[in-house]
């Protein structure tokens, strides 16, 4: 009897599927060949494919664990008080930036860096008004110290790290963003102007660290106030007071007294006036006119709006103090007259190098010492 063809259907059918199903196994091994799969969390996924979250991570790990090591605590016996507060290294000379309220009053000042280790401290410079001090630490000079940012500002929404010893906690970390800019508020004897306002928790202990761009992890600004719940923090941005800073560092100062008030102030304004003005020129040379409009007072600034005086510099591709001397001069201030060598672009390509004579009346605005007023002219040959 002759089997009917309904019959050898099914075998049929079996062998064209076991055929197609091993041109379909050869093909994928084809395809896929050296892709290896792990099991997460019930999926599979591509080993050796970027998960952003991951580098990301591993990025803040980074920054983390190498800015730790700039940062320190500060613990400031006055009389019978101990208070602890953070700062971080900014130079090569072993001086920490720190706010005026943590040093202010200070009888002995100690340092402790993230190994442990304790140093005597010596504050060199603090502010009457302005909430920024720095301490020397001669043992640390030529330690590694932080990278800063003073050139550019942050925006609502950029991610920022703080990093300081809150409640005597040394070395945490909290993260946030800026969620305010250019807040300002009162809390005597300290005027606070320009800050950040911060969602990374801030609370005692807090004061003087860094508060560092996670994009870059720079520091843009120094973790100086917050709420009473430690919810929202205020940070003052360096470039505020990166001047200051540098003049105290040039030429410190000897303290006296629970207010923090500088002994030899006229010394010291002369000595810093020239400084101001030299870094004036420092900045304009390295084309950072951000930092160089910061160094003008108010009065200047409000005449002079920051594109205005961006564009008078343009043509200038370089320039230099020759000479610098500063005198006394009314109301507690210091007249200093610097000669500068310009090189500027003229027409057709050409550079050609101009003397100019510049005056200026430097003093201080809300304790921080600014370039007042001043003139320029082309020198006398």
């Amino acid at each position: 009897m002759r089997p009917k063809p309904l019959r050898l259907l099914p075998w049929f059918t079996a062998v064209i599927l076991l055929i197609a199903g091993g041109l379909a196994f050869s093909w994928l091994n084809d395809r896929f060949d050296g892709a290896r799969v792990s099991k997460a969390s019930g999926l599979a996924e591509w080993v050796g494919a970027s998960k952003p979250s991951q580098t990301a991570k591993q990025s803040l790990k980074t920054i983390i664990h190498e800015s730790q090591k700039s940062v320190v605590q500060i613990i400031v016996m006055t009389g019978n008080e101990e208070r602890i507060g953070s700062g971080f290294l900014y130079n090569d000379q072993g001086d920490v930036i720190t706010n005026a309220h943590v040093v202010a009053g200070a009888k002995t000042v100690t340092v402790k860096t993230s190994e442990a280790k304790n140093y005597d401290g010596t504050v060199i410079g603090i502010g009457d008004s302005m909430d920024v001090a720095v301490v020397r630490v001669p043992p640390l000079a030529g330690e590694p110290p932080l990278k800063i940012d003073t050139a550019g500002t942050a925006d609502i929404g950029d991610e920022v790290i703080a990093i300081g010893s809150p409640l005597g906690l040394q070395n945490s970390v909290s993260t946030g963003m800026i969620s305010g800019t250019n807040r300002a508020f009162r809390l005597d004897p300290y005027t606070y102007k320009n800050m950040y306002q911060i969602t990374a928790p801030i609370t005692h202990g807090n004061s003087g660290g860094p508060l560092l761009l996670k994009k870059n992890g720079r520091a843009i600004a120094i973790n100086s106030a917050g709420t009473d719940d430690g919810k929202i923090g205020f940070s003052l941005p360096l470039a505020d007071c990166i001047g200051q800073i540098k003049a105290w560092s040039a030429h410190p100062q000897a303290v006296d007294g629970i207010n923090g008030t500088a002994a030899g102030a006229d010394g010291s304004l002369l000595a810093n006036a020239k400084y101001v003005v030299n870094y004036f020129y420092e900045s304009l040379a390295a084309h950072d006119y951000v930092t160089a409009y910061a160094l003008l007072g108010s009065d200047w600034q409000e005449k002079t709006p920051y594109q205005t005086f961006r564009n008078g510099y343009m043509k200038t591709l370089d320039i230099r103090v020759q000479a610098i001397k500063s005198a006394p001069a009314e109301d507690g201030r210091a007249s200093v007259t610097a000669t500068v060598i310009a090189e500027e672009q003229a027409d057709k390509g050409r550079v050609v190098k101009t003397k100019y004579q510049a005056v200026y009346a430097v003093g201080y605005e809300n304790d921080q010492l600014k370039l007042l007023s001043g003139r320029q002219e082309k020198a006398k040959k």
